[in-house]
């Protein structure tokens, strides 16, 4: 599996970064002992570490996806296939080999360097912000002391080296796909009305009696989606995030994209999966189709209006074959 993931993101990138995944391996030496001591099957990642709105947080993630957005397409790729790999290798605890952690930093850090610095800090000030200052001592709490001590003084030496390296990304342009700009254009005629139905200020979706998986089968789920974005064309990937971040950009006081911004999400969206094997995208729908009760989408249709929802779901049947077409 390293070195799978190691391999790929090399032939990429420039010989320096090896310096990169020498670092890596110190890092991940060192803070081992911390992240075997986290809880990961804890449902802490469902809670909202503060008072911040989904608006707030929406405006945050926009920051997230810029940045991703400016990675080398190659290198994310590479990064996606360790966290995969590094799933794979998983104890009962959720806690991966050292081996796998070690390649999932390297693949980070890589990926860290082919972005620009202020991108890289936009995101870590806009969520800085949210988080309540109470819960990096609470997180404290829960592990070791000094081990967490060694695992931020290992990161703040991985940080400097990653900055020290910096990697020239490719430029990444998404492929011609006029019939799936065409249908994405009718689907957000279709289902504009009902995107304007739903609460977008709602945290239901963070609302724990949603799943009904254990959260090693939310994290395969989520395994599954990996693949499935590994597999996706960079330049189509990079489009759709951008229309994304414009999305969010531009949206109104309840949370609603423009007409336009959102046919552009759909658009890059379509093409995005549209280099993707049916198999691997029809895994994604059905692992996570296991982990959702089958009380949400019940509930959700009874929280817009039903002929709006229906015209949605006809218009996202066209858009379907649409891009399968063009697959």
């Amino acid at each position: 599996m390293l070195g799978v993931a190691t391999a790929s993101s090399m032939g990429a990138a420039p010989a320096f970064a090896d310096e990169i995944g020498a670092a890596a391996k110190k890092f991940a030496a060192a803070s081992y002992p911390f992240l075997s001591e986290v809880n990961w099957n804890s449902g802490l990642y469902l809670a909202n570490p503060g008072k911040a709105s989904p608006a707030d947080w929406t405006k945050a993630i926009a920051k997230a996806i810029d940045m991703g957005a400016a990675m080398d397409a190659d290198l994310l790729k590479a990064g996606v296939t360790a966290h995969h790999n590094a799933i794979a290798t998983m104890n009962p605890k959720l806690v991966t080999s050292q081996a796998s952690y070690e390649s999932v930093l390297a693949t980070i850090g890589r990926m860290v360097a082919s972005t620009p610095e202020d991108k890289v800090m936009a995101v870590y000030n806009d969520f800085g912000k949210l988080v309540d200052p109470a819960v990096p001592k609470y997180l404290m709490e829960s592990v070791k002391g000094a081990d967490a001590k060694a695992a931020y003084e290992a990161f703040l030496d991985f940080k400097d080296v990653v900055k020290a390296h910096p990697i020239a990304g490719k430029v990444s342009s998404a492929p011609s796909m006029p019939a799936i700009d065409e249908a994405a254009g009718a689907l957000a005629d279709k289902s504009y009305a009902f995107l304007k139905d739903i609460d977008w200020s709602s945290t239901v979706s963070i609302t724990p009696t949603g799943f009904t998986g254990t959260p090693l089968e939310l994290t395969k789920a989520v395994d599954k989606a990996l693949i499935m974005g590994a597999a996706m064309d960079g330049g189509a990937l990079k489009e759709a995030a951008l229309a994304h971040v414009a999305g969010i950009n531009g949206m109104d006081a309840k949370g609603v994209a423009s007409k336009a911004d959102y046919t552009a999400m759909l658009a890059g969206l379509g093409k995005a999966i549209a280099a993707v094997p049916e198999s691997k995208v029809m895994a994604v729908y059905g692992t996570f189709g296991k982990v959702l009760s089958p009380q949400v989408p019940k509930y959700l249709m009874s929280t817009v209006n039903a002929q709006d929802a229906s015209d949605a779901y006809q218009g996202f049947l066209t858009f379907k074959d649409a891009v399968k077409a063009a697959r």
